[in-house]
């Protein structure tokens, strides 16, 4: 590299200082939108609980059930506290704290509309069992879900002004590297530039290879932005830099890269935008979201919405107990049979890798001959002689599967998910294919989507790549609707024995 290439962890500021561009915790914080978002909600809450109450003392709206000195008594502070920490719930379930500011206002107010609807209804429920006024009562929560919406759109739309306003005089920055072809980011950074209130600095550009770093210095309007290195080094640049976001745009990009710049940004929580090849878009390939009116691909660290994720878990806790004491007869049975067929424990443990690549022991019914689990890792073959003759009945059940129930008790797995691996073979294959280790980033599953699409298997790179579609695709719509889908399926898996012997 020449010395138009700046040194890995130092860039050059506008005037001529030079800082490193990690960012401490509080310094994200501070520019971050869900804390300004929160700060305002908690404004809001407060705001329209008192607006509504001057409503109802003095409109005449309504018939005055309280004491005029309400407003004086002990208990008014707590009703505030409570009645916030109940929307604050709402709204961090309904994946409202996530960053609304790059997104249209529009699709912002529309979901907070829906939100205060339906948290006023289970109000309005909650209040009717206690009451027999029903008239009354609707017409209260009506104009109380009306105040409520007014006065959070309201602020959201303050907190928007004041973030904009803060960005565009420089107070908020959010560190931003260029990654991509020359030519196209000149144009990604025109963009930037007329729109200071979006809030980016960028700090440099990482270039795809010789060829376009002489063309970028080619441009006399790029050369104040200092070209960090090249694409050879670019997990190097990245790890030491840690931008709060990551801009790519490139010519005709490979996949198998831009994976493995998502892997890495998603490790480092750093946020990746990408800008979609034209043709992509019009073929359908990309779908896009206006991000500050921009068409860009958004990669974010969230699959799912936290009330999901919740509910996933949740189920995951009721199933996982109902099914374990329930049929704790039938599982005894098969624990007896077991020792009747061959010598051996009736459980068998392996390590496996879970959610974010932590190992924990897996527990299965035993189903081979006491040594036949010894040894190297391995997968078992179709037809393996290891497994017993009870062993290739609970293996084509799956209900050899059972005792997982219990490390989906202890968090370590859940109902639906990729199937957690050896490993042996976790390194194996993030070796070949660096994307791999993607498929670390949810909870391990009993079943999956690949396991619902059986057919018999061999180990090799291609099984593999065939594995890691079906993951990637659970995973890229993950949703409670697809988890059932899966869990139905299983069923059928189950009944019809489908499982391998």
């Amino acid at each position: 590299m020449n010395s138009r290439i700046a040194e890995i962890p130092i860039v050059n500021s506008k005037d001529g200082s030079q800082y490193n561009i990690r960012h401490s915790f509080l310094q994200r914080l501070y520019s971050s939108p869900s804390v300004f978002q929160f700060i305002g909600d908690c404004i809001g809450f407060v705001g329209s609980f008192f607006l509504y109450f001057i409503l109802s003392f003095s409109s005449g709206l309504f018939e005055i059930s309280v004491k005029n000195n309400f407003w004086e008594t002990a208990i008014f502070i707590p009703i505030i506290s409570v009645i916030s920490v109940y929307w604050l719930l709402i709204f961090w379930f309904g994946g409202l704290y996530k960053n609304w500011l790059v997104r249209s206002p529009f699709d912002e107010f529309f979901t907070i509309l829906r939100y205060t609807f339906f948290g006023c209804a289970f109000l309005f429920f909650l209040i009717v069992i206690d009451t027999h006024n029903f008239p009354h009562i609707r017409l209260k929560i009506v104009v109380y879900w009306i105040t409520l919406s007014i006065i959070i759109i309201c602020m959201r739309l303050v907190v928007r002004l004041i973030q904009r306003y803060l960005r565009r005089r420089g107070i908020i920055a959010l560190s931003v590297v260029l990654v991509g072809s020359a030519l196209r980011l000149k144009d990604l950074w025109q963009s930037i530039v007329t729109n200071p209130s979006w809030g980016y600095a960028i700090h440099g550009a990482i270039l795809m290879d010789k060829a376009e770093q002489t063309i970028w210095e080619s441009q006399q309007e790029l050369q104040s932005i200092p070209i960090l290195g090249l694409k050879d080094h670019l997990s190097e640049i990245i790890r030491h830099i840690q931008p709060q976001t990551v801009l790519i745009s490139m010519n005709s990009p490979e996949h198998t890269e831009l994976l493995n710049l998502a892997m890495l940004c998603d490790e480092n929580n750093i946020r990746v935008k990408i800008v979609p090849d034209l043709y992509e878009v019009f073929s359908g390939q990309a779908r896009t979201l206006p991000i500050y009116g921009a068409p860009l691909i958004e990669i974010s660290p969230q699959l799912m919405k936290p009330w999901e994720e919740s509910i996933k878990r949740l189920i995951d806790i009721v199933v996982s107990l109902i099914i374990m004491v329930v049929g704790s007869p039938v599982w005894l049975v098969l624990s007896i049979m077991i020792k009747l067929d061959s010598q051996g424990p009736v459980f068998f443990s392996q390590y496996r890798v879970g959610k974010n690549g932590v190992h924990f022991k897996m527990y299965k019914f035993r189903s081979m001959k006491q040594e036949g689990d010894k040894g190297k890792a391995q997968w078992t073959l179709p037809g393996d002689s290891r497994v017993t003759k009870f062993g290739r009945f609970i293996r084509k059940t799956h209900l050899d599967e059972v005792p997982q129930f219990l490390n989906v008790l202890l968090g370590e797995m859940s109902l639906v998910g990729p199937r957690p691996e050896q490993p042996f073979f976790v390194e194996k294959y993030s070796a070949i294919l660096p994307y791999y280790y993607r498929r670390h980033k949810v909870r391990p599953g009993i079943t999956g989507w690949w396991q619902v699409k059986y057919k018999p298997f061999l180990e090799s790179v291609e099984e593999m790549q065939s594995r890691l579609l079906d993951d990637f695709y659970y995973m890229e719509n993950i949703s409670l609707k697809l988890d059932i889908e899966i869990l139905v399926r299983t069923v059928y898996c189950v009944v019809t024995g489908h499982g391998q012997t």
